[in-house]
């Protein structure tokens, strides 16, 4: 689930930090930079790990910081493919479960990946799997706020990078009656499936 990135940065020290151990100021401002934030097709990044190779530092003209070219690890939140998850239902909609791990809610369960057969149940907005017994159907439902373990089966980045103004009029036009302007883009998707002995809620295997 996390793994330690190799990254290489530039790293500015403003001069009112110099009175500073030069390691803990250059570990300040890559936290800051990096910390919660998703990376390009790396992951959540999460904490820095390490300090592997410090460059020669630079002050420019007209700049009294420092610029330092640091090599460092970094923890990042990157789930392997089919690695099995256990998470928190944050709520249900059309488009399928939508998953939490309490620091990451980007995570979807779309409906052809659920135990078959399962409804959606539009007044209590909460898919519901239809078991099948030996005396007939049960609906088991997929109620916020259940422990549910699933298994990851695709991630999707997208570049979230601000666009030009041309390309943003572009955009905007191009969705007639969109309230409040585009959807707003999640950096870091993953997508799960349940439709699996063992995965599902843990309600569901513990009772």
């Amino acid at each position: 689930m996390f793994v330690a990135v190799e990254m290489v940065d530039t790293v500015r020290i403003p001069p009112w930090n110099f009175q500073r151990q030069f390691n803990e100021a250059i570990a300040e401002e890559l936290n800051k930079k990096l910390a919660n934030k998703v990376v390009y097709q790396v992951g959540l990044c999460i904490c820095l790990y390490d300090i592997t190779k410090l460059e020669d530092s630079y002050i420019f003209p007209g700049d009294g910081a420092s610029h330092t070219k640091v090599h460092f690890r970094y923890v990042v939140f990157h789930p392997f493919l089919d690695e099995i998850l256990v998470g928190k239902i944050k709520y249900c909609s059309q488009e399928g479960v939508h998953v939490s791990l309490g620091f990451f809610d980007d995570i979807v369960i779309p409906p052809e990946s659920l135990q078959q057969p399962a409804k959606f149940d539009e007044a209590e907005q909460v898919w519901v799997w239809e078991y099948e017994t030996d005396e007939g159907a049960h609906d088991l439902y997929m109620d916020q706020g259940e422990d549910i373990r699933f298994r990851v089966t695709d991630e999707v980045f997208q570049d979230t990078s601000p666009t030009g103004p041309s390309a943003a009029a572009t955009d905007t036009s191009a969705a007639p009656g969109a309230e409040g302007g585009q959807k707003k883009e999640a950096p870091y998707t993953l997508l799960g499936t349940i439709s699996e002995p063992g995965l599902g809620l843990l309600s569901w295997w513990n009772s």
